[in-house]
């Protein structure tokens, strides 16, 4: 069964981000210039768009969405923080995943999408299509970043990116 979904993308992003702390990641730098959370929504963005373009495959779009916006969801600065466990590009996965873990609940495919977007560095394969989707979709985009002054001048990626501004940072005690 198609899994048909009549919101758009901003709508997406505000219902399945609600009551977290995913605004947080506009304090850091993911890569050049573009904050970890204009990258997520990016990441979330562009995948969504190759998901409708490809209506033939069956994808689980708010999976596919939620997955994309969560695949980076660590929450330090890369740049200056060394992980207890690792170097940032091994490790961070793992850190986004329990980051998810106590913000959310997460289907098997968020989860496979958040722990294996790293492939190959991290060499875990993902399973679901949309988790290769996501790994291809973010290694694109870091790849733009880096290399682009004002990356992003996509109204839906621009509107997304303010409508979560706008709501408050849920905080959740960690005990």
């Amino acid at each position: 069964m198609k899994n048909v979904v009549s919101k758009t993308f901003a709508e997406i992003v505000l219902s399945s981000m609600s009551g977290s702390r995913f605004a947080a990641e506009e304090e850091f730098i993911q890569h050049g210039s573009t904050s970890c959370l204009l990258h997520s929504i990016a990441v979330a963005y562009f995948c969504y768009r190759v998901a409708k373009k490809l209506g033939f495959i069956d994808f689980r779009l708010n999976e596919l969405v939620r997955g994309a916006l969560l695949h980076d969801y660590f929450l330090y600065d890369w740049h200056n923080t060394v992980p207890k466990n690792g170097l940032h590009g091994f490790s961070h996965p793992f850190t986004a995943f329990y980051n998810a873990l106590f913000d959310f609940e997460l289907s098997d495919v968020e989860r496979d999408i958040i722990t294996r977007h790293m492939f190959p560095l991290v060499p875990l394969i993902p399973l679901y299509k949309e988790s290769h989707l996501v790994s291809l979709i973010d290694k694109l985009c870091s790849l733009y970043e880096v290399f682009a002054r004002d990356p992003y001048n996509i109204p839906e990626i621009r509107l997304a990116h303010s409508m979560v501004l706008a709501k408050p940072v849920a905080v959740k005690a960690a005990f």
